[in-house]
């Protein structure tokens, strides 16, 4: 049902009444200008809004600014990392719109979408369970273990994140390749134009 969404948005969605006129999205994917100018803001306000929390993250572990207290921290990056989060959720929503079908069967991006709700499944645990106490531990240069565990977990999902996103533009574990059968059930191969193609070669 979702992959027949995401066919209409691709091929149809604006698409005009030629044979061959293009869809809005295929002429975004085809705008050179358009395309670059989207994934370097999102690239731009991923950088903006990782490295914010990352200081928070940071300052929680112990490791910087251990003089300052916790909330100032935040109070003062909040309106950063929450401009650095409309911006990037916007461009990469435009570039999803450029290649809905290519995104929806990237391995990358499964993982890079499983990794970005662990990481606001963190932050909502942390706002839940732990910051309601900060009093108690706001000056501390070392906070307590549960609000260490907290930042070590918002560290490792969005390094892993970042790490998809970037992975995503090669096409190592691409559909219609000789891939292991996990790759080709965890992208939906078997679903897609190319198809799913075992190591053996033999198409599934």
């Amino acid at each position: 049902m979702l992959r027949l969404a995401l066919v209409w948005l691709a091929t149809v969605f604006g698409k005009g009444p030629g044979e061959f006129d293009p869809s809005w999205s295929q002429l975004f994917e085809g705008s050179a200008n358009l395309w670059a100018l989207t994934e370097g803001t999102h690239v731009l306000s991923l950088a903006l809004f990782a490295g914010t929390i990352f200081l928070v993250d940071l300052r929680l572990l112990g490791v910087v600014f251990r003089r300052t207290p916790v909330s100032v921290i935040s109070a003062k990056l909040l309106p950063l990392t929450v401009f650095g989060f409309c911006l990037m959720a916007l461009s990469g929503a435009g570039l999803f719109f450029a290649k809905p079908l290519i995104y929806y069967h990237s391995v990358w991006f499964r993982l890079k979408v499983i990794f970005i709700l662990i990481a606001f499944l963190n932050i909502v645990i942390f706002h839940w369970r732990v910051w309601h106490d900060v009093e108690k531990w706001d000056t501390l240069e070392r906070p307590p273990i549960s609000a260490r565990a907290s930042a070590i977990v918002s560290l490792a999902a969005w390094l892993v994140v970042i790490a998809c996103g970037r992975y995503i533009a090669y096409n190592w574990f691409d559909c219609g390749k000789r891939q292991p059968t996990w790759v080709n059930v965890a992208a939906s191969c078997a679903a897609s134009e190319s198809g799913a193609i075992n190591l053996k070669g033999q198409k599934l």
